[in-house]
């Protein structure tokens, strides 16, 4: 937070500073009335996000109502470090009612953190005390950064607020006592009473004019400098900006990687990749969701699932690009594929090929995720596949749930997409698009509804799946780096999956999509219909934060209890967790993992710790 000393800026270097009253014989003041409401999480953690769910879940509500004061406007428009002055009141009542101000500080665009970063801070610094003579300070910002004009409001009217112990400056907080944490809010009815309560000490019209001109200037000249930079970037800056590697294995050490590449009945081409740190007589074989691939089993961020395995004895571990991987080209231009293509063609033909390089003898295990999980039971169900100790199953498999949201989504969005928007896919990526595509402008329309986070490709996830803010995982549960690289993670996708899923969901039962089409004829009208003659057993699992298949696999589990008594199929429930996050989360390793490990090992004759 700024202090009464002043620090010239890039932009004021070299020039001569105007006296505090300027050209006019006394200062022009401006002030107006400010009102911010949220929740707070106390004591608070490392995360905004997170202290806020947890306070509005607690109840800690938090608000302020300031009238922020500018006693000299032509002087704190030059000088950016200049400070207005705060005065007002803070309530919450868990920490101890209503509090005045005593002092307050306000910094209007103070530049933040290296200058390539293009972004600003806004700063609020309220020393308060109530009634019992309790201290506390309140620092909170206002964080402007280049990510899409359209994330205007949501960067202006957001306040990640801190509460500490005491009367606390700046370079006291590294060792002061936090007492609370979150984010608070300017609503939009506020906003417009906001807008109304600007005022001015100037003695003529003209001069209360010029005072309020001179702040929208600074105001939107800023707002220009920071979000207009997107129209002066490159794009092309934009798609090469990654932290990792799009495909990297870098996240697989001390292993040999083989590639087998094979071609489905219907002439597909496909791919395994084989991670191999010994022979073993169990065999792992890994399939994505739809639209992820391969990646989301090798991350390098994190302890991934292919090396927790290699760790723990399973040290022949595949992983299965099936027609739906982001690695190839075949969602890109829309198609009339289904899943029952996917239980027909792909994973007997990948099953055929794992099979052929392992030899005989071998136990091969299946963990499967999300619509390749789908697939995958269709195929094992539908009598395509045989030979599979044991499966692992993320999320959903044959009994598809999806919350209310998602139902009316899957009812109109594969017409509105093809036929309405002649969209080709639907990509997580289309914020960065060149010049004005439609799919640019959807994706940032998409943004003006999700405030939780400044990631463009996490939003558009959202909306391709699920519901919820975000949909896919819980933003606590994945590092940074993976939250920055989601759009590397997930890949486009056409609508015609989206159809065969609104049926299954429709008759709370994965169907054959095309019952008449010869070409289907040995798969099973509902895949459930032999669920008896299947022994193969299953760890039904899922997070108990899932917002795109919410109970799916508790209702398959409890479903094949009833079907075929007896089995050796097991749930665990993954407690903080997601759709996707359970596999690819930072610490999956310890939450998750563990309890694939144990069932594996049930069912491969006690494999040990490699």
């Amino acid at each position: 937070m700024a202090t009464a000393t002043k620090k010239k800026s890039k932009k004021s270097a070299g020039k001569s500073k105007p006296g505090k009253t300027g050209v006019n014989s006394h200062p022009v003041s401006l002030e107006f009335t400010e009102e911010m409401k949220g929740f707070v999480s106390m004591p608070g953690s490392f995360n905004y996000q997170e202290d806020y769910a947890a306070g509005k879940k607690a109840g800690n509500y938090l608000m302020f109502h300031l009238t922020i004061r500018v006693n000299d406007t032509q002087f704190f428009v030059y000088d950016p470090d200049e400070t207005g002055e705060a005065i007002g009141w803070v309530e919450c009542q868990p920490l101890g009612g209503r509090f005045e101000v005593e002092k307050g500080v306000f910094n209007c665009f103070v530049d933040y953190g290296k200058p390539s970063a293009n972004e600003k801070h806004m700063k609020y610094r309220l020393f308060l005390k109530n009634k019992a003579g309790k201290k506390i300070t309140l620092n909170g910002f206002k964080k402007v950064v280049d990510d899409g004009i359209l994330n205007i409001w949501r960067d202006t009217s957001t306040l990640y607020t801190t509460v500490f112990d005491g009367y606390v400056d700046e370079k006291a907080e590294p060792k002061a006592k936090v007492l609370a944490k979150g984010i608070l809010h300017i609503l939009e009815k506020d906003f417009i009473k906001q807008m109304t309560t600007f005022k001015s000490n100037g003695r003529t019209f003209s001069e209360r004019k010029d005072a309020l001109f001179r702040f929208g200037e600074l105001f939107l000249g800023n707002l220009w400098e920071i979000y207009g930079a997107q129209f002066r970037k490159a794009e092309p800056e934009l798609w090469r900006e990654r932290d990792i590697p799009v495909f990297t294995l870098e996240g697989v050490k001390n292993s040999k990687i083989t590639f087998h590449p094979f071609t489905t009945e219907d002439k597909i081409a496909l791919n395994l990749v084989r991670f191999q740190k010994k022979e073993s007589k169990d065999v792992v074989v890994l399939m994505h969701g739809l639209t992820t691939s391969t990646d989301m089993f090798v991350m390098p961020e994190h302890k991934n699932l292919v090396t927790y395995l290699h760790e723990n004895g399973f040290t022949d571990v595949w992983s299965f690009d099936w027609r739906g991987s982001l690695r190839f080209n075949y969602n890109l231009f829309p198609h009339r594929y289904t899943l029952d293509d996917i239980a027909l063609y792909d994973v007997p033909a990948a099953l055929k090929v794992v099979k052929d390089a392992v030899g005989e003898g071998k136990r091969i295990h299946f963990v499967v995720h999300c619509v390749g999980s789908i697939s995958f039971f269709m195929s094992l169900f539908g009598g395509k596949i045989d030979g599979v100790t044991s499966v692992v199953s993320n999320s959903v498999s044959l009994t598809p749930n999806v919350p209310t949201w998602s139902k009316i989504k899957l009812a109109f969005s594969p017409f509105l997409m093809e036929s309405i928007f002649r969209f080709p896919n639907v990509n997580p990526r289309w914020y960065y698009l060149p010049g004005l595509a439609s799919g640019k402008l959807l994706s940032r329309f998409v943004s003006l509804f999700h405030h939780e986070c400044d990631e463009p490709a996490c939003h558009m996830l959202s909306l391709m799946w699920g519901t919820g803010w975000p949909a896919c995982y819980e933003h606590a549960n994945l590092p940074d780096i993976t939250h920055r690289r989601v759009g590397d993670l997930f890949g486009a996708t056409s609508m015609n999956y989206y159809r065969h899923i609104r049926k299954a969901v429709g008759r709370k039962s994965m169907i054959k999509y095309r019952p008449t089409d010869i070409r289907y004829d040995s798969l099973p009208n509902n895949y459930l219909d032999k669920a008896s003659e299947v022994k193969t057993p299953v760890l039904f699992m899922t997070g108990d934060q899932n917002k795109v298949f919410k109970d799916s696999n508790i209702i398959a589990y409890e479903t094949l209890n009833r079907l075929n008594p007896g089995n050796k199929n097991e749930l665990f429930i993954a407690e903080g967790y997601g759709h996707q996050d359970t596999l690819m989360g930072k610490k999956s390793d310890t939450d998750v993992f563990p309890r694939i490990v144990e069932f594996l090992r049930k069912n491969s004759n006690g494999v040990k710790k490699g």
